[in-house]
């Protein structure tokens, strides 16, 4: 009995534990979870571990992961470099943030041959993360920086298809060679001269490519570069596969609506009827100019409407990562994007591939890393010409027309007059150049293409020496390549070349090498010496060759049998060059104590653009992280705060000639009996100018910093003060009488400098489980100033406006490019009086005498504003930018200004009518004099504040998950770009680089709905 009464206490408490366990296995859930940054992007590889056991996992590229039969309530921990590890509960759904702490002060940043821990650096550099969540248009890599970067001012050159961008560092550095700065791709130095189709370097690589950007601003940072790095320097890494990563792919598109935002007010049909009345009422041309307007009584063309129209753009961009075995990670990525332009005709088309492989050998003592880059872009271009025309064409006549008297025009109207110089009976009549040409038939009679490849690419190999780990060798090879081709043909019915029409084209090679090398040793000697020492060697090669040929025909109608279908007035050029850099460079880096930074750059560059060939490029730098001094290392509200100090002298030789210390000549044909006709067949011959004592221009750059930040890096930034001065600068220049075959030549005349202070600073106002906000602002004041110039004033600025006229000047004690003007007299109701300008020196007559410089194109302060709220899988974006002080002179309005009778209706060559801006009409000047066109009273201010992007976007996780499978994980997100924009400037637009506002492509708001996906 006994024994039976034990045996069912057993068995009941059998069960009971079983029943236990069984609801232990029923309490394992699926975590899908997503892991990011403070500022909302994802974190990639973030490793995934539930703590006591050995399941894990890692973030995809979106950084999300999923884990299953993980047990509720247990705890996970997530780690990646360069942030605080965090440990959450398992639940359905997490999402991590990650405190960046301390420890992102150890993150690596890119500087010139090398990398270096972001608070080892003492020199002024910025490393910039893209935005892969607010981003707006972006076609190049320039649209990732404007605003983004204090110091960087990224100007696009309007809203051309694939249209390129102005980047200026600290403000421009030289007058007549490039400001541009260099730009370096995965170790390869890209040359910034570009080819048919593109407008600059940026636009051979993806953007969906690039893992970051460093830009290097100070000379300590940058004289490394030495002859190439006087304004600054770009370097830009792309993205790489990752050791052990499980194969993936991912997906990211958009489909883009663009359209124009404003164009210039002009009188509609109607009312310029009504205006048209009213200046010939009573004048002896009143007929004529009735009979013009009327020719179609119930035309009412809005022209700007007919050049413009809504397009339709697409980009898609495929990635597969993953990793061989555990030695060999790759990436692989191909992309499409199709931009139409909102002005007819207006395209591009643009296929990318690139291939990265970095596998590590020999125990991770050898390292490859294997670069290819490849572009296919066709581009087809509008006639720029034809913006103005939509403003000045006479908005009473129709687009076409059926009258027979327009059939050699393709049935456009146009303004006639007659043809007798053509021969040809069938051409009675032809366009008259002198009226304002139809535009869109500019547009539509025109096919202008280009097509244009390129291939960027490197092989880096680095050994850490067995046996002495200290020591590494680097070598890098890489080539730069381009070919491009344009081809323009012009419909003999264009108004652009009409009766013989235009055909022809125009091809660029490009073909750059680079070999570096260099040898760096790193040498701990006890915990309070750091050693890195750098020596390297540098050998560049730029070639270059362009050819083009132009020709028209002569109509088969011609009453001149035998110049029918014969070409007319055929042209052709060819010009091959090329130069080399060879250069010796090296960096010695000394940290004690973990809290003084000593840097020592030294760089002998060898130019065969200069006789003189070789300069030397030095650099000094001190830091001092105060934080780690023994008055502030406990202190728990500041958590950085390092000064940094830099000076250094970096060079130009970008000067727009190869050769021009060496003799060569010219040689043209077709000019008989010349001085310098050596074969005597008519061929010319003509000596160049040449300068053996040109040199490098050199700029010399002193920098102040503070890198600083707060409570635990919740609030941090910078603030940096330079100075900058540039000497030797290289100006096309006059030459003294009988001096040199030429009037011009580059010479060695002047100097400017640029002063300026940059702040920037970066608050995570909100931390918190489910929301995240951070904001990120930027500030740059710049001043610059010519200090020394051989003439007194230096036209150049040519206008529109008037006939053969510049509007800007150089001049000591003035800023590069000042608007040289008459100042404008105005009445007592502050109406501009025309004709009346100051008497500035008082002489009794006004001239060019009386000319003053007045303002200048470049802003005083530019701002960016970045703004990130995130709530859960929800992320809401904008981004600003401003820019205060610039001032652009209205080219447009400034040669619409002429009401006057005889210039609404001309009459050379035959009558014709054209329209006006309603801005000039209340005005009623009615002259071109000088004084009316050059007037400071066209010099605007176009300070702006700009929303460039708006972003609303939801992220997810374990779509349509089935069985074994995780499903997809993604994001899908609609913006709008170039929102508004708020601004005093009376053209379309006031970001204007130069200053000059004439015949720009408008930028059109778009509006963007984009996916991304992760399989």
């Amino acid at each position: 009995m006994k024994q039976v009464n034990i045996r069912i206490p057993l068995r009941i408490l059998t069960l009971v534990m079983g029943l236990f366990l069984s609801l232990g296995a029923y309490a394992q859930i699926t975590v899908n979870g997503n892991v990011k940054d403070p500022t909302g992007e994802p974190i990639i590889g973030a490793s995934v571990r539930v703590i006591g056991t050995q399941q894990g996992t890692a973030t995809d590229l979106d950084g999300n992961f999923t884990l299953e039969g993980v047990p509720e309530g247990a705890k996970l921990q997530i780690t990646s470099v360069g942030y605080d590890a965090q440990e959450v509960s398992a639940a359905s759904n997490v999402v991590v943030t990650m405190s960046e702490g301390t420890q992102m002060l150890e993150n690596l940043v890119v500087i010139g041959y090398g990398v270096v821990k972001k608070n080892d650096l003492t020199g002024s550099v910025t490393a910039l993360k893209p935005d892969s969540k607010n981003k707006g248009v972006v076609v190049a890599a320039q649209d990732m920086l404007a605003g983004k970067i204090a110091g960087v001012n990224v100007t696009s050159g309007g809203g051309t298809p694939g249209g390129g961008a102005t980047i200026r560092i600290r403000g421009g550095s030289s007058l007549n060679a490039s400001n541009d700065p260099l730009i370096v791709i995965d170790g390869v130095p890209i040359d910034n001269n570009g080819i048919k189709g593109l407008a600059n370097g940026l636009s051979t690589i993806n953007p969906q490519d690039i893992e970051s950007f460093n830009v290097l601003k100070d000379a300590s940072a940058t004289a490394i570069y030495g002859s190439r790095g006087s304004n600054g320097v770009i370097i830009i890494t792309t993205k790489k596969g990752r050791r052990g990563q499980r194969p993936s792919i991912s997906y990211n598109g958009s489909f883009t609506v663009s359209m124009k935002k404003k164009t210039i007010e002009v009188m509609d049909g109607d009312e310029y009827r009504e205006f048209v009345k009213q200046v010939y009422e009573g004048n002896s041309r009143y007929d004529d100019a009735m009979a013009a307007l009327e020719m179609y009584s119930d035309a009412n063309t809005n022209w700007q409407d007919e050049i413009y129209r809504t397009a339709l753009s697409h980009d898609h961009n495929l990635t597969f990562t993953g990793s061989v075995a555990d030695f060999l990670p790759y990436r692989v990525s191909v992309g499409y994007t199709d931009q139409q332009g909102i002005m007819k005709t207006s395209d591009f088309k643009r296929f990318t591939a690139a291939l990265n492989l970095n596998p590590s050998l020999l125990n991770d003592h050898l390292r490859f890393n294997l670069n290819g880059k490849f572009m296919w872009a066709k581009s087809q271009y509008a006639d720029g010409s034809a913006i103005n025309a939509a403003v000045w064409m006479d908005p009473t006549k129709p687009v076409t027309t059926s009258n027979s008297l327009y059939n050699n025009f393709g049935s456009y109207f146009e303004w006639l007059t007659s043809a007798d110089s053509y021969n040809d009976s069938s051409w009675p009549y032809t366009i008259n150049s002198n009226a304002t040409s139809n535009p869109v038939a500019i547009l539509d009679l025109k096919d202008d293409r280009a097509i244009s490849r390129s291939f960027t690419g490197n092989v880096d190999m680095d050994y850490q020496i067995h046996g002495w780990e200290d020591m590494r060798l680097h070598l890098t090879l890489g080539a730069d390549l381009g070919n491009g081709k344009q081809w323009t043909d012009v419909d003999p019915a264009s108004p652009l070349s009409v009766y013989y029409g235009s055909h022809g084209w125009d091809k660029i090679i490009k073909r750059n090498y680079t070999l570096s090398t260099y040898a760096q040793y790193y040498k701990d000697f006890n915990d309070d010496n750091h050693f890195d020492i750098m020596a390297g060697y540098e050998w560049q090669h730029f070639w270059r060759h362009q050819t083009n040929s132009y020709w028209g025909y002569y109509p088969n109608t011609n009453n001149v049998a035998s110049k029918r279908g014969t070409e007319y007035s055929k042209s052709e050029y060819e010009y091959k060059t090329e130069n080399y850099l060879v250069s010796f460079f090296g960096r010695l880096n000394y940290i004690f104590k973990n809290r003084y930074y000593f840097t020592a750059t030294l760089r002998d560059d060898g130019s065969s653009r200069f006789e003189k060939h070789w300069a030397l490029f030095p650099s000094l730098a001190f830091a001092w992280r105060l934080k780690e001094e023994a008055f502030l290392r406990d202190n728990n509200t500041i958590s950085d705060l390092k000064l940094r100090l830099g000076w250094g002298k970096t060079g130009q030789q970008d000067v727009g000639q190869d050769y021009g210390w060496i003799s060569s000549y010219s040689l043209s044909t077709n000019v008989q009996g010349s001085y310098y006709d050596v074969a005597g067949d008519g061929t010319m011959v003509r000596p160049n100018s040449r300068n053996p004592e040109l040199k490098w221009e050199t700029t010399t750059t002193t920098n102040v910093g503070f890198d600083w930040g707060f409570l635990n890096q919740r609030v941090s930034g910078s603030i940096d003060w330079y100075y900058r001065k540039t000497t030797d600068l290289i100006n096309y220049a006059a030459n003294a009488a009988g001096t040199q075959p030429r009037n011009k030549m580059y010479k060695n005349i002047g100097s400017l400098r640029n002063t300026g202070l940059e702040f920037a600073i970066s608050w995570k106002a909100i931390q918190a489980t489910d929301w995240n906000w951070t904001l990120d602002y930027n500030l740059t004041w710049n001043n610059n100033k010519i200090t020394e110039l051989a003439d007194d004033r230096v036209k150049t600025g040519g206008i529109s406006a008037g006939t053969g006229n510049t509007i800007q000047a150089q001049a000591v004690g003035y800023p590069a490019n000042s608007f040289l003007v008459y100042q404008q007299v105005y009445d007592e109701n502050g109406m501009p009086i025309e004709g009346q300008v100051v008497d500035r020196n008082g002489d009794g007559v006004i001239s060019e005498e009386d000319m003053y410089l007045y303002k200048k194109p470049a802003a005083d302060v530019t701002m960016g504003l970045a703004s990130r709220l995130e709530y859960k899988n929800w992320d809401f974006g904008m981004t600003f930018r401003a820019s205060l002080g610039n001032y652009v002179f209205n080219d447009l309005m400034a040669g619409s200004s002429n009401i006057n009778a005889s210039e609404i209706l001309g009459a050379v060559n035959g009558n014709y009518l054209t329209n006006r801006p309603t801005y000039v009409l209340k005005y009623g000047w009615t002259t071109y004099d000088k004084t009316s066109v050059m007037s400071d009273r066209w010099v605007q201010n176009a300070s702006f504040l700009k929303c460039d992007n708006i972003t609303l976007g939801y992220s997810f996780a374990s779509l349509l998950k089935r069985g074994s499978w995780e499903g997809l994980s993604g994001r899908v997100y609609g913006t709008v770009s170039n929102v508004f924009c708020i601004t005093k400037y009376e053209g379309i637009d006031p970001e204007v680089f130069g200053g000059i506002d004439n015949a720009v492509y408008p930028r059109p708001i778009s509006f963007i709905l984009g996916l991304s996906l992760n399989f």
